[in-house]
C-alpha cells in the first residue's frame, strides 16, 4: 500500500468579501501523479498557495502534514527545503539571463559573492538531461520557445531536489507536441518515485496522465476522490462534477449559414509583415482573406505560424514593421496607424496575453471595463463619470457573469476565467463592429469557456464579426462557420464549416508544396 506524502485537512482560506477555501480536505499518495481539478475561481490555486506558504501559516484556518509531519510554511522557502516545488502558470523566468543563471537564480553554487560558474553549468547541464532538454545552459532565456521554458522550471525543481512537483496549468502556453512530452516525462518522473499535482483544465491531459483527481467546487472539495482503476472516470463525470450540472453539449447551438453573400466585414489583401527586431524576417507571406458580417471565422495553426502576429498588425499596426497590403473595414479602404485609429473604426483586438498586455491588473474592474471607450462614461469636457462608469461595470459583470463581490475588486485578484470575462467586457464596451479574439478560452475551465462560447455566439446574432484564433483545433470546429488555416506565416487553406475536421485541417498544415 504506498503512504501518504501530504494531507490537508480542514483547510479554510477567506479574503475581504469572500471565502475562497471552506473547509478543504485533499490527500496525495506517494509516487502518484495528482490531479486538481476545479472552474476558475473554484480555489484550487489558493490552495496550492497554502500547501507552498505564499500564503503564510496564520493567514488560513486547518493543517498542513507533509511526510508525516505537520508543517507551518512562513515563506515558499520554508516548503522547498522539504522538497516541495511549484511551477507556476506564469512563468518566473529572467529573458535576459541564461538557463543556467535562472536555475540556480538565489540558490548559485559556491561561496557568497563567488559563483563557481563551471560548477553552475555543470549541474544545470545535468537536469537539463533529466528533462531531456538539449539546450546549452549558457543560452539566453529569451532565445528558446515557450515548451523548453517550462521544461527549464521543471529543470529547475529538480535542482532543489523536490519530492513533491506542483504544476499549475502547465501546458496552456504549449502546443500538442510540448504538451504530449511534458505529460510523458511526468509519467517518466512518476516510475522514478518523484510526486506530482497537476492543475489542468484539459480533460484529456487529465485522463492520460492522472492516477487520481480532486475536484473542487466553489472553495470546497466535492465528495471522495476519484481513482484510477476504481472509478468510472470519464470526460462527462468530471465535467459535471466541475460545473454541478450535466453539460451535455461543448458548444452552444448556432445554425452554422453560408455566409459568402453577407456584407464584407472585414477584408485583407496580400498583407506582409516582418519581424520588429530581426527586420530581415517576414513573419506574415502575403495574406488574403476576409470576414463577413454576422461571421464567426476561426484562424487555426500550429504556435509560431504568424496568427498572432498577423491580427496584431491589422490592429493599428502594433506588431511589425515595413508593413504592407490593403485592409479594408466594411468595404473601406482604411489605414490604420495605432490601437486608437483601429477602436475609433470600431475593430478590436482581444489579446491572448491578458495579464501582460490586455488588463491592469492592479487596477479595478470598474477601471478595466472602460478603458478602451474613455468616451463612454466621460462628459463633454473629458471628466470621468464614476457612477456611469460603475453602472457599465456592473451591466458587463452581470451580462457576462462575472465571479465578483464588487466592480471595485482588484482585477489582479480574480480567476483566471473571470480576468478574461473582464478582458471582454472592456472591448465589448468599445462596440466593435469586428472582434478578434486570440486564444479567448485560454487556462480557463469548461464551464467559463462554454459562457464565453455563448457570448460569441450573442455578438454575431447582433450582426458583429468575430475572428477566433485558436490552438485548440475542436473549439475552432465547435465554433466556426468558416475557418482559414495558417503555416508559416501563410494562408495554406480555407475550410467550410462542412468540410472542416481535424485531420482536413492538420493536412492543410503539414501539407509541402
Amino acid at each position: 500500500m504506498s503512504k501518504e506524502l501530504l494531507r490537508m485537512d480542514h483547510i479554510t482560506k477567506t479574503f475581504p468579501g469572500v471565502k475562497a477555501l471552506d473547509d478543504v480536505n485533499f490527500s496525495v499518495q506517494e509516487g502518484e501523479i495528482h490531479a486538481l481539478v476545479g472552474e476558475n475561481g473554484a480555489g484550487k490555486s489558493t490552495l496550492m498557495k497554502v500547501l507552498s506558504g505564499t500564503w503564510p501559516y496564520g493567514s488560513y484556518e486547518g493543517k498542513v502534514i507533509y511526510d508525516g509531519e505537520e508543517c507551518h510554511f512562513k515563506t515558499i522557502k520554508d516548503s522547498e527545503k522539504k522538497g516541495i516545488a511549484v511551477i507556476h502558470q506564469e512563468l518566473a523566468l529572467i529573458p535576459y539571463m541564461t538557463i543556467a543563471e535562472n536555475m540556480f537564480l538565489g540558490n548559485e553554487k559556491g561561496k557568497s559573492y563567488n559563483i563557481n560558474w563551471d560548477l553552475e553549468y555543470a549541474e544545470a547541464a545535468k537536469y537539463l538531461k533529466q528533462v531531456g532538454l538539449n539546450e546549452n545552459p549558457r543560452t539566453l532565456i529569451k532565445d528558446i520557445g515557450t515548451g523548453k521554458q517550462q521544461m527549464v522550471e521543471i529543470a529547475k525543481a529538480l535542482s532543489k531536489q523536490a519530492r513533491l512537483l506542483i504544476l499549475d496549468e502547465p501546458t496552456s502556453s504549449l502546443n500538442e507536441t510540448e504538451s504530449r512530452a511534458l505529460l510523458d516525462l511526468l509519467l517518466e518522473f512518476k516510475k522514478q518515485g518523484l510526486t506530482s499535482i497537476i492543475i489542468s483544465h484539459k480533460i484529456n491531459e487529465i485522463s492520460y496522465v492522472a492516477d487520481t483527481i480532486t475536484i473542487i467546487r466553489d472553495g470546497s472539495s466535492i465528495g471522495e476522490s476519484l481513482v484510477k482503476g476504481r472509478d468510472e472516470i470519464t470526460d462527462d463525470i468530471i465535467i459535471q462534477r466541475m460545473v454541478g450540472r450535466e453539460l451535455t453539449n461543448r458548444f452552444p447551438a448556432r445554425e452554422k449559414k453560408d455566409f459568402s453573400n453577407a456584407p464584407v466585414a472585414l477584408e485583407a489583401k496580400h498583407w506582409n509583415v516582418y519581424h520588429p527586431v530581426y527586420t530581415d524576417k517576414k513573419v506574415v507571406d502575403d495574406v488574403s482573406f476576409k470576414v463577413h458580417k454576422g461571421e464567426v471565422v476561426g484562424i487555426a495553426g500550429l504556435m509560431g505560424a504568424g496568427r498572432t502576429e498577423l491580427m496584431m498588425s491589422l490592429f493599428g499596426r502594433t506588431y511589425g514593421v515595413n508593413i504592407s497590403g490593403e485592409m479594408y473595414l466594411n468595404g473601406e479602404k482604411v489605414e490604420l496607424k495605432s490601437a486608437r485609429d483601429a477602436i475609433d473604426h470600431k475593430f478590436a483586438y482581444v489579446t491572448e496575453d491578458r495579464k501582460g498586455n490586455g488588463l491592469i491588473l492592479s487596477k479595478t474592474i470598474r477601471e478595466n471595463t472602460s478603458l478602451a471607450n474613455m468616451a463612454g462614461i466621460s462628459s463633454k469636457r473629458g471628466v470621468i463619470d464614476i457612477d456611469k462608469e460603475t453602472a457599465v461595470a456592473k451591466e458587463y459583470a452581470q451580462k457576462l457573469k462575472t465571479k465578483c463581490p464588487t466592480v471595485e475588486q482588484n482585477v489582479g485578484n480574480l480567476s483566471g476565467g473571470n480576468q478574461q470575462k473582464v478582458l471582454l467586457s472592456k472591448w465589448m464596451f468599445a462596440e466593435p463592429d469586428v472582434l478578434v479574439l486570440d486564444e479567448p478560452t485560454r487556462g480557463i475551465d469548461v464551464g467559463a469557456k462554454y459562457e464565453i462560447y455563448c457570448i460569441i455566439n450573442d455578438l454575431v446574432s447582433e450582426g458583429k464579426s468575430v475572428i477566433m484564433v485558436s490552438s485548440e483545433l475542436p473549439e475552432v470546429l465547435g465554433m466556426s462557420d468558416r475557418i482559414y488555416v495558417m503555416n508559416e506565416g501563410r494562408m495554406v487553406g480555407e475550410l467550410s464549416a462542412e468540410e472542416a475536421t481535424q485531420e482536413n485541417i492538420m493536412a492543410k498544415i503539414v501539407r509541402t508544396d
